[in-house]
C-alpha cells in the first residue's frame, strides 16, 4: 500500500460483528480470559494497538508502543538504559525533553548535548559509556537539519543504539528508520493529532530486540498510557495525514519564501529555503520540508513581541501541527537560551488561505516600521 492508502487502512480493525467501516472504541478495562488475547486495558487495548499498526506502517517500522505524550515515549527511553549510561543529545532540541534529561534523569544519566550537524564532534563525543544517540532533525527550534544515515553510521561502529525524533517532519516526510536509526518518536500531540486537541506520544522500532522489548515491559507496568479514546481520535486523525502535511509544507514554503525577502526580517530558519544550511541533506532524506519555521526579525524581544500582538490569523501560543497557525517568541517559553536570540519567533504554519497568512503577517511587520 502507497502512503495514502496506509494512512487510512493500516489502522483500522474491526472485529464487531456488525462490520461497521469504522473501528469503534473499545472502553473496557479488562478482558475475558482467552488465548492470545488483550488482558487489561494498562497492558494493551485495541485502539491502542490499531493506533501503533499505522504508526509502524508508515514508519517502516516493526513494532510501535504507544504512550500519553511525547515526554512519556522519550522517558520510557532513557528509563530503559542502564544507570551511570552516558547519552549525546542535540544542542537544539525541543527543551521540554531537555528539562527532563537534565532534572528527572539527572542522577542516573550523563548527557553531552552536541551540534548533530558536525558528525565529527559526534564521533569524538562517543566514550565507552556511551548507551544512546537521540537525534532531533528537524529540530526545535533553530530547524537544524541532521545526516541521519551519516550518524547512525557512526554510531553503530560503536554499538551504538539511536533513536531520531521525528515530530516535525512526520512519517510522512521523513522515515529515520530507512537512514538507519533503531527507534523513532513522535509528540503525537503535535501533527498526528493534527488539531490541537489530544496528547500523545510513540515510539516505533524497526527490530524487536532486547532494548525493545525492555521498553513494552515500561510502558505496561508503568502505565503511561493513552486512552482508548485518545488513541481512537488519533488513528482518525492519521488519515488526514498525508494531505495535511502536504498542505502544512506548501504553506509554510510560501511564507518562508514571503518572509525571506521582507525587509524587517533579519534571518529565516526553513530548510525549503536554498540558503538554509541543510537544504541539501534534508533535500535527499525528506520527502517534503514541514510546516514549521523560526524567524528572527530586526530589532529586539519587545519588536518581536509587538508584531505577533498585530497578527488575527496566527495564535500566540506554544504546540505546533495544529490545522490553525500558532506563532510565539520562543524565548518567552523556554527562557533564554544559548545561540537562540531574544527575538527569535518559532512558528507552526497551518492550513488557512496562504494568501490570508501573508497579508497578516505583512500587516504585522509593517507595524515595526
Amino acid at each position: 500500500m502507497k502512503t495514502e492508502t496506509l494512512a487510512i487502512h493500516a489502522g483500522n480493525t474491526v472485529t464487531d460483528t456488525l462490520k461497521p467501516v469504522i473501528q469503534p472504541i473499545t472502553l473496557s478495562t479488562t478482558f475475558e480470559h482467552q488465548d492470545d488475547s488483550m488482558l487489561y486495558g494498562r497492558l494493551d487495548n485495541p485502539n491502542r494497538k490499531s493506533l501503533e499498526n499505522v504508526m509502524a506502517a508508515l514508519e517502516k517500522g516493526r513494532d510501535a508502543a504507544a504512550f500519553s505524550s511525547g515526554n512519556a515515549a522519550a522517558n520510557a527511553v532513557f528509563q530503559a538504559l542502564p544507570a551511570g549510561a552516558h547519552v549525546i543529545a542535540p544542542d537544539d532540541m525541543y527543551h521540554g525533553l531537555r528539562a527532563l534529561l537534565e532534572t528527572a534523569f539527572a542522577d542516573r544519566i550523563r548527557v553531552d548535548f552536541v551540534d548533530m550537524t558536525q558528525p565529527e564532534k559526534v564521533l569524538d563525543a562517543i566514550n565507552p559509556a556511551t548507551r544512546l544517540l537521540w537525534i532531533e532533525s528537524p529540530s526545535n527550534p533553530l530547524l537544524k537539519i541532521s545526516a541521519i544515515n551519516t550518524l547512525c553510521d557512526l554510531a553503530h561502529e560503536n554499538n551504538v543504539p539511536v533513536v531520531c525524533d521525528n515530530t516535525f517532519a512526520s512519517p510522512i516526510f521523513q522515515q529515520p528508520l530507512l537512514e538507519g536509526a533503531d527507534l523513532v518518536m513522535h509528540s503525537n500531540t503535535k501533527y498526528i493529532g493534527g488539531h490541537s486537541d489530544i496528547i500523545g506520544g510513540i515510539l516505533i522500532t524497526g527490530k524487536n530486540n532486547d532494548f525493545w522489548k525492555k521498553i513494552r515491559s515500561i510502558q505496561q507496568l508503568a502505565g503511561a498510557v493513552p486512552s482508548p479514546f485518545d488513541t481512537y481520535f488519533l488513528t482518525r486523525s492519521i488519515k488526514t495525514l498525508p494531505y495535511r502535511m502536504k498542505g502544512h509544507a506548501t504553506n509554510a514554503g510560501q511564507v518562508a519564501r514571503f518572509l525571506n525577502q521582507h525587509p524587517a526580517v533579519a534571518q529565516v530558519y526553513y530548510p525549503g529555503l536554498e540558503t538554509h544550511p541543510g537544504h541539501t541533506i534534508a533535500r535527499r532524506q525528506m520527502q517534503g520540508y514541514g510546516g514549521m519555521l523560526s524567524v528572527v526579525i530586526k530589532g529586539n524581544a519587545r519588536d518581536a513581541d509587538r508584531f505577533i500582538e498585530k497578527l488575527t490569523y496566527f495564535s500566540n501560543a506554544t504546540s505546533l501541527g495544529g490545522v490553525e497557525s500558532l506563532i510565539e517568541r520562543r524565548s518567552r517559553v523556554q527562557g533564554v537560551t544559548t545561540g537562540i536570540p531574544e527575538q527569535l519567533i518559532r512558528i507552526s504554519v497551518g492550513l488557512e488561505n496562504p494568501d490570508d497568512l501573508l497579508e497578516d503577517l505583512d500587516k504585522g511587520l509593517q507595524a515595526l516600521r
